[in-house]
């Protein structure tokens, strides 16, 4: 990352670099201040990343708003199409900012003494993207523009930290074609959902669990399967999320549609 960032008053900034964009929630928080070990396969699926560009931000007690205009390519690109990338996002807290910025860490680390609610939504619009992911995944064959809409809720309250996620992605054409060799890469189209929840007890210990789904459209269901992810874990914070011990196990299900086999 390199962005620069310029504070006009206390609530409105603008940057200009290449740095995360204002996607979906759990992306956004930093590696480090996760519960688990990695971040949902909803998110490795359909997050937006890094890109170069112009960002403002916009922060009352109440709400939140961030905008981006980006090139479209994702990180390190030095040549880019014709094509930029539009990305907004709102935030709403009914009960006022988190204790210490605790929307954007995992956990009830600051135990909350009152209920805290954030609801957030993001839509970016990625005009002729040639990555299979828009900012991420190997080049296509031929630019298509795609859109990605992801709406999450999070609440935290005396050590409870509930969250959940909702992610879908579309594109004008999802499946391009090498006319040669009649090779195909696509554009992950579908949906997902990520349900997580937790609880601090006061020796610092936590347990957590996650559900997990991914479903692609029609389009690209002969290529990619549904799948279903389950995650339970615990944590002990030595130090806040800088000094930490983490362990955690998945099953993942994974079946294609119309079929009842399951891997």
């Amino acid at each position: 990352d390199a962005f620069v960032q310029y504070a006009v008053n206390k609530k409105f900034s603008i940057g200009i670099g290449q740095t995360k964009l204002p996607g979906n929630r759990q992306r956004v928080i930093s590696s480090g201040d996760l519960q688990l070990a990695d971040r949902s396969i909803v998110n490795s699926t359909f997050n937006i990343d890094r890109d170069f560009g112009v960002q403002l931000y916009y922060r009352e007690s109440h709400y939140v708003l961030r905008g981006a205009i980006s090139s479209g390519e994702g990180r390190n690109i030095t040549k880019s199409d014709n094509g930029l990338a539009y990305t907004v996002r709102g935030e709403l807290l009914p009960f006022g900012q988190f204790t210490n910025g605790g929307d954007y860490f995992e956990g009830d680390l600051a135990r909350e003494s009152k209920p805290k609610i954030s609801t957030g939504f993001t839509y970016s619009l990625n005009v002729n993207a040639i990555r299979t992911g828009g900012q991420l995944g190997v080049f296509l064959y031929e630019p298509v523009d795609m859109s990605t809409t992801a709406a999450d809720f999070l609440f935290k309250h005396r050590g409870w930290a509930l969250s959940a996620e909702y992610m879908r992605r579309a594109a004008s054409n999802p499946n391009t074609t090498d006319e040669e060799t009649g090779d195909v890469k696509y554009v992950y189209v579908g949906h997902g959902q990520n349900y997580q929840g937790s609880y601090l007890f006061k020796n610092n210990v936590e347990v957590v669990a996650r559900y997990s789904t991914v479903v692609p459209d029609r389009a690209i269901d002969t290529r990619e399967p549904i799948k279903q992810q389950y995650t339970v874990g615990v944590s002990r914070y030595i130090k806040g999320h800088r000094v930490k011990l983490q362990s955690d196990v998945s099953i993942e299900d994974n079946y294609r549609r119309g079929t009842a086999t399951h891997t």
